[in-house]
């Protein structure tokens, strides 16, 4: 039965009433409540599950829902996977008789496409909706347009510790709310005094912890970003705490077992290191001292470079606070913040929902299934990077997935019911025709869990070459590392011997059944014998072909990709020597210097003749005249290039005819080369030209523009391979041959160039953008000019920037005659004892 002491039994009664009521609820409830374990019960106690139907609750996280599968199970005193079971990534423990389903996000995506109505499913829970997991937003859009459209009988809750109930409640509308405020205990929260510098997080969390835990009754929970901190943490930990104390890690990849005996009630004191897994879902009793490195690895994709990253970033105010709430769970607590005060202030609000900044292929692949073919108008709650969304389609349609306007194609739907990447499932079809299916497990099995093979000093790393190495590709060698330590029945020490993660190896021994099983469940031929070296790689290539790459030189391991990207070869690949290769993983890791570096790895060596074999389309080979940046010269080039990849290049003399002039010219303008010979003359000939057509329209005189200067460009370039050989070609005889006669004429009688002054000198006037001209001129020349000159048939009047003898400024005037009789007596007698050389009327 369920613990009616927790909280979020004071909703019982009305969150029953309210989904009899309506079938839409928001229910906020802080972290502890008990929400994700009792409302299930409620639901299916009080009636609302009718007999043979079921109740999905959707969680985040693998673990999470692992977990609270088990302990619903346990209250309900059932076996896990009878009345109460969970259905996650390649792992399900439930059956008919299954009445509360704890999944995570995609799987009821994929069930939504196996049974578009949902018949046996009565009620949805969103849990944890706050985190705004991708899958998350996906799955309640289309559970509302389900709802709507065919089953108004089912019913949607949407649970959180923390929800912007403004947004969701417009969203969801018509929608009750309801609000329980939980039994929490005050939470002391102190901060380190200065910023730490370069020391270690486990360190300071370890420092912390040597002087806290001794005063500490309950358990402690340290935060870190992932699993490499976590291993510091502990090794930091086990030489300075004593036996007492139970040190124990908590992260996804851990086998159950060992994520089970980390949250256990009872025992004696622990100290559980854990990433952001148990920020909110997973309740921990006991702990009443937080220590938060305020740090999570973050994932996001790069949809302008079209790579995943994983950097370790500092965590919002909002998820600082889920973590400090940890340790006011039973009694008053304690969190130690590893920053400033000063650091919290500067820090964001909310994490950035996973929509905003994940790889959104398989949601589209999902989308395009479901029939969605215009994406910007699906019913998001909050709209995607359109980059990345227009990236996962350029991608659906290299796999062959979806065709040129959108559409699902047949291809694109036997890749579905593969439960990962559609790279990978577009793998898994491409074996069935090369015949090596059970590599194909393989190489996905390697992409889904830690690596099997650790970091290893040199003379571990050249033995394992020794038994492992041979061909050209990463996973051919994990293929015999993993068959060798199956062979020792993964035991620990046989595979310490080779830094080989036994327990990683086994979970891919697993992963592989599983997804053995679903090729079989697809008809796809499973081979017995071994397969050549060839195949994989061809299969491999099927996936990721847009990650196509080559090797700059075999003296560096700096690599260019296709789509002009690039990145560096993992130092321990098996292609190194390989020209040309593909990657199935592109990562950017941050480091500890805070720099981050484009890593390319899980490699495999390819043919150049597989690419115009497979991808005849983007295969091409030319033979054109190209603009060359490094020589600023046009020269013939011939290329062969896959996806804007350069493959093979070979320049030449070009000759100097009409399309060497055009590309020389366009070089210029993408390059921004400046051209002496269109000096300032031509640059005012062009402002005086289009002056005079805005101010005397009548002439009806044309324009020079953007295409007029790349006419006349085009023009200077005749004859010309190189940019040395015009720039210094004058402009001006081009354009006044441009301009007919009858127009130059109007041009120098109505915008001259000069004016002649009293002196008998001729003054250049200066034409700008948006001005008429200026004329900067010596005071004694303007003697004997009585009114300003006027230009434009009289209509405008010249700017005169009068000068002193030494050319300095000494007056800006439109009105000569007023200079005469206001101005100038004033400045004459200044002037002419500072100039008494000079002649002064």
């Amino acid at each position: 039965m369920p613990i009616t002491a927790l909280p979020i039994e004071e909703l019982r009664t009305p969150l029953l009433a309210a989904l009899r009521r309506s079938n839409r609820l928001i229910l906020q409830a802080p972290t502890g409540s008990g929400k994700s374990t009792q409302v299930p019960q409620m639901l299916l106690d009080g009636g609302l599950i009718p007999d043979g139907q079921q109740l999905i609750i959707l969680q985040p996280r693998r673990l999470a829902a692992r977990m609270l599968a088990s302990r619903v199970a346990s209250e309900r005193q059932s076996v896990l996977g009878g009345e109460v079971g969970y259905h996650i990534r390649l792992d399900r423990k439930a059956g008919s008789k299954t009445r509360i389903l704890y999944v995570t996000e995609g799987i009821l995506l994929r069930q939504l496409l196996a049974d578009p109505r949902l018949a046996k499913v009565s009620a949805i829970l969103f849990d944890e909706f706050h985190e705004r997991h991708l899958y998350g937003d996906l799955s309640l859009a289309r559970a509302l347009d389900l709802q709507e459209k065919e089953r108004p009988d089912l019913r949607i809750l949407v649970m959180s510790a923390t929800l912007d109930n403004a947004a969701l409640g417009d969203y969801l509308a018509p929608a009750e709310t309801l609000v329980s405020q939980g039994r929490t205990y005050p939470v002391v929260i102190d901060y380190l005094p200065q910023n730490p510098g370069t020391t270690p997080i486990w360190e300071l969390a370890g420092s912390v912890l040597e002087r806290e835990l001794p005063r500490t009754d309950g358990h402690a929970l340290v935060f870190m970003p992932g699993a490499y901190e976590i291993s510091r943490t502990l090794s930091y930990l086990r030489g300075r705490l004593g036996t007492d104390v139970a040190i124990l890690p908590l992260h996804g990849e851990l086998p159950p077992s060992e994520q089970d005996r980390a949250v256990e009630p009872g025992g004696r004191q622990r100290v559980i290191v854990s990433t952001n897994v148990a920020e909110t879902s997973l309740t921990i009793d006991g702990v009443t001292l937080v220590v938060d490195s305020g740090l999570a690895r973050m994932a996001k994709f790069d949809a302008v470079r079209g790579i995943d990253t994983l950097l370790v970033e500092k965590i919002s105010r909002a998820s600082a606070d889920q973590r400090a709430g940890r340790a006011g769970r039973t009694s008053p607590g304690r969190c130690v913040r590893l920053w400033t005060s000063y650091d919290q202030e500067k820090r964001a609000a909310q994490e950035i929902p996973e929509i905003r900044r994940l790889d959104m292929c398989e949601v589209v692949l999902n989308l395009k299934a479901a029939e969605f073919t215009e994406l910007r108008d699906f019913r998001w709650l909050e709209a995607p990077d359109w980059k990345a969304v227009e990236r996962a389609e350029s991608l659906l349609r290299d796999l062959g997935a979806v065709d040129a306007v959108g559409k699902m194609t047949s291809i694109g739907r036997q890749m579905l019911p593969y439960p990962v990447h559609p790279r990978y499932a577009r793998m898994f079809l491409e074996a069935a025709r090369l015949g090596c299916v059970r590599a194909a497990a393989m190489i996905a099995a390697f992409t889904q869990t830690r690596g099997i093979l650790m970091k290893a000093d040199r003379r571990v790393e050249q033995e394992r070459e020794d038994l492992f190495g041979g061909g050209t590709s990463d996973f051919s060698m994990l293929i015999r590392a993993f068959t060798w330590a199956r062979q020792q029945e993964f035991r620990v020490d046989s595979c310490r011997r080779l830094a080989i993660h036994a327990d990683a190896a086994r979970q891919v021994g697993k992963l592989i059944g599983q997804f053995l099983e679903i090729a079989e469940a697809e008809g796809l031929p499973i081979e017995t014998d071994s397969v050549e070296d060839e195949a994989i790689a061809r299969c491999v290539l099927a996936g990721f072909a847009d990650q196509v790459g080559r090797r700059r030189s075999l003296g560096t391991l700096v690599c260019d990709l296709v789509h002009g990207r690039r990145g560096m070869l993992a130092r321990t690949s098996c292609a190194q020597d390989s020209r040309l290769f593909v990657a199935a993983e592109i990562t950017e890791v941050g480091k500890g210097s805070g720099d981050a570096q484009v890593t390319l790895s899980l490699v495999t060596g390819i043919e150049e003749a597989w690419l115009k074999e497979m991808f005849p389309e983007d295969w091409v080979e030319r033979n054109a005249v190209v603009f060359e940046a490094s020589q600023n010269r046009v020269v013939r080039r011939w290329e062969r290039t896959f996806r804007g990849l350069v493959l093979e290049s070979t320049d030449r003399e070009a000759a100097a005819d009409d399309e060497a002039a055009l590309c020389l010219a366009e070089g210029i303008e993408n390059y921004e080369l400046p051209l002496p010979g269109w000096d300032d003359n031509a640059t005012q000939w062009v402002r005086r030209l289009n002056s005079l057509a805005k101010w005397m329209p009548e002439l009806g005189l044309p324009t020079f523009g953007l295409e007029e200067q790349r006419h006349i460009l085009l023009n200077l370039c005749e004859g010309a391979v190189s940019y040395r050989e015009i720039k210094d070609r004058s402009a001006r005889p081009l354009l006044t041959a441009w301009l007919r006669p009858e127009g130059q004429s109007q041009l120098d009688r109505h915008a001259p160039e000069r004016i002649e002054l009293p002196s008998g000198r001729k003054g250049k006037l200066v034409y700008r953008e948006e001005t008429g001209p200026t004329l900067s001129v010596r005071i004694q020349e303007l003697f004997g000019m009585k009114d300003t000159p006027r230009i434009a048939g009289g209509r405008l009047p010249v700017t005169l920037e009068i000068l002193a003898p030494s050319h300095r400024p000494v007056q800006t005037t439109q009105d000569l005659a007023s200079f005469w009789s206001q101005a100038y007596p004033q400045l004459k007698g200044e002037l002419q004892r500072r100039y008494p050389k000079h002649e002064w009327r």
